[in-house]
């Protein structure tokens, strides 16, 4: 070893060196895929399962969506949104250096707790292959503040309308019992955001949050979701596995799309909710939970009850405090703060560069009524990135649905009156008989006026 380049070259060094750091040491490939950890990663995990290289992040570090069902990590909206995973990819996919500050709830020896990250995604290539290292540093997560008339939102929401602030008192208010919750709201407000709100100012913050979408799942998909399976209970059941109520045990259990429902689902929903008991499915015995039910749904139960496709009994199980999120359009003064906030966020992560909202651009933004909410702005944030070469965000940038929708004049439409027939034979004599002035002159289109004339000689056959 006559130089220290040669020193560092040497394996043993190397893994020595790679040990010895405090720091988290991750080689993910392109499809976020972690092909090799250190000891100090490996170490955390008391599965050796979930050790083997080909495994994704979340379930090498511990995230609770993934941790506790094999295979699951990236499976939800919140997973494909994980910043931690798209870091790496990003790094790869444009073979530069990318460094940010990220959080994961995680199963830390059986408690779940928030956990900051400084993450930094180094890419190389290996054997005509491409992949990155994830440095990953826990870092101590700041003391929870109460909401000052300074601070934009409360937990991750956004928002300083009195609405929001309203919401924010009742999160608060819930969050100290033990009642059940239906969020109710139109797509994209935010829903899972405020159950997890209420699940961190609850005694129950430091168990399991545990969303689970009651639509995105079949029903026999479904079932073993929530309530879990044993071996050999269907085909592919080829391990026991627990349902989302065991795994939520002391926790809290998000029900979301509840309205989606079947009615044969709701009864064996409502067994479980009136005494604690399920049993997995292909199993006789009987498990007991303890769990707080946070559901949401954007369908307006009533009429679903009416209707006869959703169960009274559970109904009330479930709605013992509705709580109604705004849209966006009813907390309009909040648009620039959300928007600014995601052109910051992915800005900085996944477009490195900065930009700002012309003026113009803000009155756009404020005008439209936003059909899909918070959601809908928070993608048309990433779409004037992409389209924006410079710092300046012009109504050009936007997305043409925006553009065009405000456009429009927002005038309230009025039925007019029936045409009468001496009126249109004032306007034909005033024109010399011309059916295109003559429509012009009462104000009606030439289709109007020619459906006149065809009704008048219909009445008269």
């Amino acid at each position: 070893m006559n130089s220290p380049v040669e020193f560092f070259r040497h394996p043993d060094i190397i893994k020595e060196l790679v040990d010895s750091l405090f720091h988290r040491l991750l080689v993910v490939d392109h499809e976020g895929r972690v092909r090799n950890a250190d000891d100090f990663s490996a170490k955390s995990l008391d599965d050796k399962e979930k050790k083997r290289p080909g495994n994704l992040i979340g379930e090498v570090l511990g995230c609770l969506n993934a941790i506790e069902i094999p295979r699951k990590c990236v499976s939800t909206e919140n997973c494909r949104g994980c910043d931690l995973r798209n870091l790496g990819i990003d790094a790869i996919r444009n073979n530069k250096v990318r460094k940010y500050r990220t959080s994961l709830q995680i199963n830390n020896n059986g408690i779940v707790r928030d956990v900051d990250f400084i993450t930094s995604a180094v890419p190389f290539t290996f054997n005509n292959q491409r992949f990155c290292i994830l440095v990953v540093e826990d870092i101590p997560r700041s003391p929870v503040v109460t909401l000052s008339a300074s601070q934009k939102g409360f937990s991750d929401l956004i928002g300083q309308h009195p609405k929001m602030k309203m919401l924010f008192r009742t999160i608060r208010q819930v969050a100290q019992t033990e009642i059940s919750v239906l969020l109710q709201g139109e797509t994209g407000t935010g829903k899972e955001l405020v159950a997890l709100a209420i699940h961190k100012e609850s005694r129950r913050a430091q168990r399991y949050f545990v969303p689970i979408n009651c639509g995105a799942l079949p029903e026999g998909l479904l079932e073993t979701e929530l309530f879990g399976h044993v071996k050999g209970a269907f085909t592919g059941a080829i391990h026991d596995q627990k349902g989302r109520f065991e795994m939520a045990d002391g926790g809290t259990l998000f029900l979301d799309e509840i309205g989606e429902l079947s009615l044969p689902m709701q009864v064996k929903l409502l067994r479980v909710l009136q005494d604690g008991k399920f049993q997995r499915v292909g199993s006789t015995k009987t498990f007991r939970t303890d769990v707080r039910i946070i559901s949401a749904t954007n369908k307006d139960l009533t009429k679903e009850l009416a209707a006869g496709r959703f169960r009274k009994d559970l109904f009330y199980r479930l709605c013992t405090m509705p709580i109604t999120l705004p849209p966006l359009r009813e907390r309009r003064s909040d648009i620039p703060t959300l928007a600014n906030h995601f052109l910051a966020h992915y800005g900085k992560n996944f477009f490195c560069k900065e930009a700002t909202l012309s003026s113009e651009t803000i009155t756009i933004l404020k005008t439209y009524n936003w059909p899909g909410n918070v959601r809908e702005l928070q993608n048309a944030m990433q779409f004037v990135l992409a389209r924006c070469l410079g710092q300046m965000i012009a109504p050009s940038h936007l997305p043409k649905t925006i553009r065009f929708a405000v456009n429009k004049p927002f005038t309230v439409q009025h039925r007019r009156p029936a045409l009468r027939a001496e009126d249109v034979r004032e306007a034909l004599e005033k024109t010399d008989g011309n059916k295109v002035r003559a429509a012009e002159l009462l104000g009606v289109s030439r289709s109007t006026l020619y459906r006149f004339f065809t009704k008048q000689e219909e009445d008269q056959s």
